[in-house]
């Protein structure tokens, strides 16, 4: 059973920082790749960034240049570093994974319980 935890969500203001961590456990043959997504109130779930197995990255325009996403393949952990963050940053965090579990098999798409970023004065 594979299982995604996330953590380093919380309160902070304008022009702060976060840096949010997901760690995917159980039985998988390989990570394709993971990523950030966010769902604010009243609006739909969006990317946020994400990387590949293969280290590439995409972020969302409107958190290029504040938000960095990295990984830790021996770890099976993905972060991402949210510094100057706005208000407008103001959502539930969901780490995805898409992964097989096991090698030559379909590749499934596994979500977070998410993790609650505030921003606020």
């Amino acid at each position: 059973q594979v299982q995604l935890v996330e953590s380093g969500g919380g309160s902070v203001q304008p022009g702060g920082s976060l840096r949010l961590s997901c760690a995917a456990s159980g039985s998988m043959f390989s990570i394709n790749a993971m990523g950030w997504y966010r769902q604010a109130p009243g609006k739909e779930r969006e990317l946020v960034a994400l990387i590949t197995s293969g280290r590439s990255t995409n972020y969302a325009d409107s958190v290029k240049g504040r938000f960095t996403i990295s990984d830790d393949n021996a770890k099976n952990t993905v972060y991402l570093q949210m510094n100057s963050l706005k208000p407008e940053d103001t959502a539930v965090y969901y780490c995805n994974a898409l992964l097989q579990i096991v090698r030559g098999g379909l590749i499934f798409n596994y979500w977070g319980k998410g993790t609650l970023v505030t921003v606020s004065s």
